[in-house]
């Protein structure tokens, strides 16, 4: 008979610490939920305790890691801007001869990103927690939109340079876009209604036409 293994090879190892990718995944999971929380509780009713019950992670290493419950928000909350918000490149490639037709593609993009379950919860947790922190409802529109608006005034500047010479106005008109194409269905669905695809679409459509129709004339 076989003399049997040293203890050494039959010995179970223990888990050894986790990998960085592994860590990075967890600590996503523990923002992702902890906004869900603040969203469905609101912030003051929302505990640390909740929050790492939830998510199956010890109170001491949130605390090590984040301090206090509001630079957990916070930090929570520019991920979920950061996750959101449309690669630039994504929309010049939307862009195409028809000026018309690049706004309608454009605004399909961003309306199907703010509609989307992160756009609605963005969304709706800035606008309730702007009483407590009017900050993060300025920061949550510099960082998430800025950049759609910076990039919406020069395709203006650029398609339209005979209405469009002056860029402050180019500013406010794209942020007019954003507000009839994307926030029209938005701040329906905020409210609680339910839009099909087909109704979401002919909005879309319905918009971008007046829209357009306000520009060039």
């Amino acid at each position: 008979m076989d003399n049997p293994k040293p203890a050494s090879f039959t010995r179970h190892r223990s888990p050894g610490r986790p990998t960085r990718k592994q860590a990075e995944a967890r600590n996503n999971q523990l923002l992702d939920t902890a906004l869900d929380l603040f969203l469905q509780q609101g912030f003051e009713r929302t505990t640390i305790e909740a929050i790492t019950a939830a998510v199956g992670m010890a109170k001491r290493t949130v605390y090590a890691r984040y301090g206090d419950k509001e630079t957990l928000f916070r930090t929570a909350l520019q991920r979920a801007i950061d996750e959101w918000i449309v690669p630039i490149d994504r929309l010049r490639e939307a862009e195409s001869d028809d000026f018309e037709a690049s706004l309608l593609a454009i605004g399909r993009i961003l309306v199907a990103n703010i509609l989307s379950r992160e756009g609605m919860r963005l969304m709706r947790i800035t606008n309730a927690e702007s009483i407590r922190m009017p900050e993060i409802g300025e920061h949550a529109l510099r960082q998430g939109t800025g950049p759609t608006v910076a990039y919406l005034a020069d395709m203006f500047q650029r398609r339209l340079p005979e209405r469009f010479s002056n860029p402050v106005e180019a500013a406010d008109v794209a942020y007019s876009y954003l507000q009839l194409v994307a926030g029209g269905p938005a701040n329906i669905v905020a409210w609680g209604v339910s839009l099909t695809d087909e109704q979401v679409e002919r909005q879309t459509r319905t918009n971008v036409r007046l829209f357009l129709h306000g520009v060039l004339h």
